[in-house]
């Protein structure tokens, strides 16, 4: 979850006329696989970062209607062939969140907990990202997909075994291209974060009133 306007404001300095963006920019949104996230990336041409709207989750290779896969893992990022192409030719981006959902791997229904990073007005998520085109598509579709690590010790209490990779600020440079790195060090920006002050709740959902039975007497139950 973040807003449009810190999204913004941690890619490049505010211009005057982002400054007089409206005020519902400072909505909170929450990222969904399938929805389009807000990836920064950066413009090789220009050689600044941009904010591109981008898929969650690359197209189904029989289907582009189906997110398949929506996560990378770290481990195998280079090597997968799904993602071993983004990954070297610096297709990397990063999605900017201030708190991210997990859920315990266990059967049942499923209960999310929320995790705050501490003091931190925001992290960046590292995604791989990659343009798609074929005949069954309406049009060139830009698609993302999470890149997930071992989880720290707060998160493996739920219990699960992935988390996002969350990247440190010093490595935003690299992880973006735009500094010159060999693949062992972008690869080694992905790393498990540990002694960190976050926190994790989990999150309550409001129930939904249930409708009255409908009576002759009282027929409400009906609408």
């Amino acid at each position: 979850m973040a807003s449009w306007a810190e999204v913004v404001a941690f890619t490049q300095p505010m211009s005057s006329k982002r400054a007089e963006a409206k005020a519902d920019a400072d909505k909170e949104i929450a990222f969904r696989v399938m929805a389009n996230v807000p990836v920064i990336v950066l413009d090789i041409v220009a050689e600044v970062r941009r904010v591109v709207p981008m898929r969650w989750g690359f197209p189904h290779p029989k289907d582009w209607r189906r997110p398949q896969p929506i996560h990378a893992r770290a481990e195998g990022i280079d090597t997968t062939q799904a993602f071993a192409d983004a990954f070297r030719d610096g297709q990397r981006g990063i999605v900017l969140v201030k708190t991210f959902n997990e859920a315990p791997d266990m059967e049942g229904p499923t209960i999310q907990h929320t995790i705050t990073p501490g003091e931190e007005p925001a992290i960046g998520i590292a995604f791989v990202w990659r343009r798609f085109q074929s005949p069954d598509l309406p049009a060139p579709m830009l698609a993302a997909c999470m890149v997930t690590v071992a989880v720290n010790k707060l998160i493996a209490a739920l219990p699960t075994d992935r988390m996002p990779a969350v990247l440190d600020a010093a490595d935003w440079a690299i992880w973006l291209a735009e500094e010159a790195a060999t693949p062992e060090r972008i690869k080694a920006c992905l790393k498990t974060q540990e002694g960190l002050r976050w926190s994790m709740a989990r999150e309550e959902r409001a129930e939904k009133a249930r409708r009255p039975k409908p009576m002759v007497s009282d027929p409400k139950g009906l609408f």
